[in-house]
């Protein structure tokens, strides 16, 4: 069964930094698209960043300049590398293959 996992979060303080990874268990990595989504609690779920199969990469304004995605087709791997962290920033993280595919989610924490 192809699945998505997430890993690498936790609790930081802010300013500091933490880089979430996504491994796709299939064969096709390589052909996909990949997103990372956030939901805060009350909130909905929103898009953070995505990357294409030909590494076209796109952040959300809140975001932006703070996190930045990466890919690494040989580990069928997507990254989101988050530095300048807020506490505004704390919510599930999520990666989609923009197919059928979502993770589990992984807790981010910015708390002093």
């Amino acid at each position: 069964q192809v699945q998505l996992v997430e890993s690498g979060g936790g609790v930081v303080q802010p300013g500091g930094s933490l880089r979430l990874t996504c491994v796709d268990s299939g064969s096709i990595f390589g052909d996909k698209d990949m997103g990372w989504y956030r939901k805060a609690p009350g909130k909905q779920r929103d898009l953070v960043a995505y990357i294409t199969r030909d590494g076209r990469t796109n952040v959300a304004d809140a975001v932006k300049g703070r996190f930045t995605i990466s890919r690494d087709n040989a580990k069928n791997t997507v990254y989101l590398h988050m530095n300048n962290l807020k506490r505004e920033d704390t919510a599930v993280y999520y990666c989609t293959d923009y197919r059928d595919l979502w993770g589990q989610g992984t807790q981010v924490t910015v708390s002093a």
